[in-house]
């Protein structure tokens, strides 16, 4: 058995710090619904701990056993190996990317466990508190300004409504129209026009929809189908 540098109490304390730190940072995604959350986070905050202690230990000693060891690159393979498992949690749906925000905070969280691990708790907390804050508090503050959104609006009418009629309607919104495509179907006698929308919006997005739905059906235009999805 190879003689440990640390004392068991100072391990306990490195492995117990990171594991609460990458805890807090789950919580918060835990709580969002995240499929990565609290006890995501935590194993690699503790695991990328451990290979910090077993960096340390390495670079002590100078031998793993009876062959010669690099520390550094032990540490070097936990933001690879982090790279991987972010990956994982991004999600593609259609144009929309989810799990940006989750993947982040793997790699964020990966970096708590090695400043912990290394014996650095003073900047594995103030890590975690800035992470907590990008999180929490700038999410609040998000919904105070407005911003671009991009939308996809597909309406089908009778076929006897023309494309012209509809984007009227949709411009008369302060909407800017980024695309158009048009479908007319001769047998079931629609037409279906698909817009690709822009808007400058504050808060949620549901609101806007809401205003544009009930606008087209109070147009007068035979209406038979509207969809509204992320672009």
């Amino acid at each position: 058995m190879l003689p440990m540098p640390l004392e068991v109490p100072e391990i306990i304390w490195r492995l117990g710090l990171a594991s609460v730190l990458g805890g807090l940072v789950g919580l918060e995604r835990d709580i969002h619904g995240r499929a990565a959350g609290l006890r995501t986070h935590l194993l690699v905050s503790l695991g990328s701990a451990v290979f910090m202690l077993l960096s340390a230990f390495v670079a002590s000693t100078g031998r793993t056993g009876n062959f010669a060891s690099d520390p550094g690159r032990i540490a070097a393979q936990v933001i690879a190996g982090i790279g991987f498992l972010g990956a994982g949690v991004i999600i593609k749906e259609r144009a929309t990317v989810r799990g940006l925000t989750t993947s982040a905070c793997l790699w964020a969280v990966a970096g708590v466990g090695m400043a912990a691990g290394a014996g650095y708790p003073i900047v594995a907390v103030i890590t975690t508190a800035f992470a907590l804050v990008g999180l929490i508090v700038l999410k609040a503050f998000e919904k105070l300004y407005p911003k671009d959104f991009y939308r996809t609006i597909e309406i089908t009418t009778n076929i006897s409504v023309t494309a012209a009629e509809v984007i009227a309607l949709v411009k008369s919104q302060k909407l800017t129209i980024l695309s158009c495509g048009i479908t007319r179907d001769y047998v079931a006698g629609t037409a279906r026009i698909t817009l690709g929308l822009r808007f400058f919006h504050k808060g949620v997005t549901d609101k806007r929809s809401h205003a544009i739905f009930q606008m087209l059906e109070e147009s007068g235009l035979e209406i038979r189908r509207i969809e509204w999805r992320r672009t």
